[in-house]
């Protein structure tokens, strides 16, 4: 059968850096850090004391009292970034047939500010199960597809995906899909994750994942420098609109960019470590562009997974450099976890929509926080390091890398 072409019309954002896109992208553009001391919980007996947390957030800015006890933060995220994409899109609801319009939806953890504030009453209670009817419903991690699709009464494929930091480009990759293969015109997908608790930053200090510079937050992030320690968390949420072609262009819509392939793959490895010689990461590029009908020298910039973690950060360039050849060395990387933290399951989000502005505008976003970079890199690629830098960008592809050895890569493409 014949493929349909898939188009991106409308991008959506809360995150570290920014409560909407233009914000997002005027930090990006100028290397700005999202990283400060947490201000959720106390900290004190805590080994990470920062965190790239959402900046004077209040919920009743975006949602009234009686929703909000109904959403967990992660869900809250989900639907400010679905609405301003919405927005952005200039879809006409009334117009959109609502069994063509579907919502998938990425989360690696969901609800855990909910599940510990539950268990936390349970065990106060002094084992009295007096837990709140929304409990399973704001924590399971499907709810946000479901809370979007509700609220703009979307009937057609409704789903979340759950491959810890893959999770969101998942997301992506399957609306992309499903509309290629005719099952639906309209997707909102991406991802929103809020785990800055004290579960959530305690069980990753015992993973000895996340960064413990805490007398310097802002440079705490920086991947790819000799000295990195782990990463930085993030949170918020990131939304794109996928609409097939014909029927964007039937309506008249802006059209940022195409999304043309995608790849997932399995380290099949360990537990929370990459393959160190990139296998999957290599594998999961190599299949986006196959998918995608890309010849290496096409590409332009990678937004890579860049954690700012010991193993990591060597893994995926030597993937690149395998798969890219002497093509690697005409390349634009940069890793913008530098600046947002590491948004866990909504990173693939908000990182695709880093991707599709550095198409739209010409621009390639920096890596930040480069002391000294590590011995076993090789100094010749192009890590946008400290500064943005003008580039036409035709072709860029996304990397998002999880626990459990997910990969997953999408790839867009200037519109043709």
């Amino acid at each position: 059968m014949e493929l349909k072409r898939v188009v991106v019309t409308g991008l959506g954002t809360i995150c570290p850096i920014g409560k909407t896109i233009d914000e997002y992208w005027t930090s990006l553009v100028n290397g700005v850090s999202g990283a400060a001391p947490i201000t959720r919980f106390d900290t004190t007996n805590f080994k990470t004391k920062f965190a790239c947390e959402v900046k004077d957030y209040n919920p009743v800015d975006y949602f009234d009292r009686k929703e909000v006890k109904k959403l967990d933060l992660f869900a809250q995220f989900a639907m400010i970034a679905a609405e301003q994409a919405i927005q952005d899109s200039g879809l006409s609801l009334e117009n959109v047939d609502p069994d063509e319009a579907g919502v998938i939806w990425g989360a690696g953890i969901g609800g855990i500010i909910t599940f510990q504030e539950e268990i936390k009453g349970f065990v106060e209670n002094n084992g009295v199960p007096r837990f709140s009817p929304f409990f399973i419903p704001k924590m399971i991690s499907d709810i946000a597809a479901g809370q979007i699709s509700m609220k703009y009464g979307f009937r057609g494929p409704n789903y979340g995906t759950v491959s810890a930091c893959a999770s969101s480009t998942h997301a992506i990759a399957d609306a992309f899909n499903l509309i290629r293969l005719g099952k639906a015109k309209v997707f909102i997908t991406g991802g929103s994750e809020a785990a800055i608790n004290e579960a959530g930053v305690g069980g990753f200090n015992a993973l000895q994942a996340l960064s413990t510079r805490n007398d310097d937050p802002t440079t705490a992030s920086r991947p790819f420098d000799k000295d990195r320690d782990g990463f930085v968390m993030g949170e918020g949420g990131g939304a794109l609109i996928l609409e097939d072609y014909d029927y964007a262009v039937s309506r008249g819509a802006k059209i940022y960019c195409e999304i043309v392939g995608s790849g997932m793959t399995a380290d099949a490895h360990h537990l929370t470590a990459p393959h160190p010689d990139g296998l999957g990461a290599a594998k999961v590029m190599e299949n986006a562009l196959r998918d995608g009908n890309i010849a290496l020298e096409e590409v332009d910039y990678i937004n890579v997974h860049g954690t700012s973690t010991p193993l990591g950060d060597i893994a995926e360039p030597k993937a690149i450099q395998k798969v890219f050849g002497d093509h690697a060395y005409k390349l634009n990387i940069s890793a913008t976890k530098s600046m947002t933290g590491h948004l866990l399951g909504a990173a693939g989000a908000v990182e695709a929509i880093a991707s599709i502005l550095a198409i739209k505008d010409g621009i390639v976003p920096p890596t930040i926080n480069l002391f000294e970079i590590d011995p076993e890199l090789d100094s010749k690629l192009n890590f946008t390091f400290h500064k943005a830098q003008k580039r036409t960008v035709k072709v860029a592809l996304s990397n998002t890398f999880g626990f459990g050895g997910h990969n997953a890569s999408v790839v867009f493409k200037a519109i043709e």
